[in-house]
């Protein structure tokens, strides 16, 4: 669990520097829409700074979504398996369609990357000509970061075959639905005895 906690730790890490990128991007867009609607005075750099903002954001937060277990899951019959079965899909399901992908991303991800880099790319849709080739270094550090944690996923599922339990995760936030469940149960107990 050494290794499966060391990388959700640096998974945690990065999605919470990451996003700030949020913060940022409201800032940028609230003035954006300042300047341009009351000064009518539009800036040439938001568009693309927001295009980035979004992107780095939607990049580098995966890993952090795979790690917190909030992926988008369509578990309407998943969850009614046993744990055991559930590891044992998971397991097999990385390996047939989650690691080739991300295998695909880092691969013609470190192509567009080195080719932007080399060419010194920069943004067509703005006359600000911004640098994008910094972001695009983006796309196979994600899908590097991605491959580490879902290694870590794979030793939370062989983990789960052989117990038939979940190891736990190292927890951050948590969904507000999450949080209101858990008032209400704890209500639940404090009204019935024994519940």
């Amino acid at each position: 669990m050494k290794f499966v906690y060391a990388v959700e730790g640096l998974s945690l890490w990065v999605g919470r520097a990451f996003g700030w990128c949020i913060l940022i991007l409201t800032l940028s867009v609230s003035y954006e829409v300042f300047v341009r609607y009351v000064l009518n005075a539009p800036t040439v750099w938001a568009f693309d700074m927001m295009i980035q903002m979004y992107g780095a954001l939607l990049l580098m937060c995966g890993a952090y979504a795979l790690a917190q277990d909030t992926h988008v899951r369509a578990d309407v019959v998943y969850r009614l398996f046993p744990v055991r079965v559930q590891a044992t899909l998971d397991f097999v399901l990385y390996f047939l369609f989650f690691f080739p992908g991300i295998l695909a991303l880092v691969w013609f991800g470190y192509e567009i990357a080195a080719d932007s880099w080399r060419y010194k790319e920069v943004s067509f849709n703005s006359p600000a000509s911004i640098q994008i080739y910094f972001f695009k270094s983006l796309i196979p550090v994600s899908g590097g970061l991605l491959m580490l944690q879902g290694s870590a996923e794979l030793v939370r599922c062989v983990i789960a075959m052989r117990t038939g339990v979940w190891p736990e995760r190292l927890e951050d936030v948590k969904e507000t639905e999450d949080l209101l469940t858990e008032a209400d149960m704890d209500t639940i107990r404090s009204v019935i005895p024994g519940k």
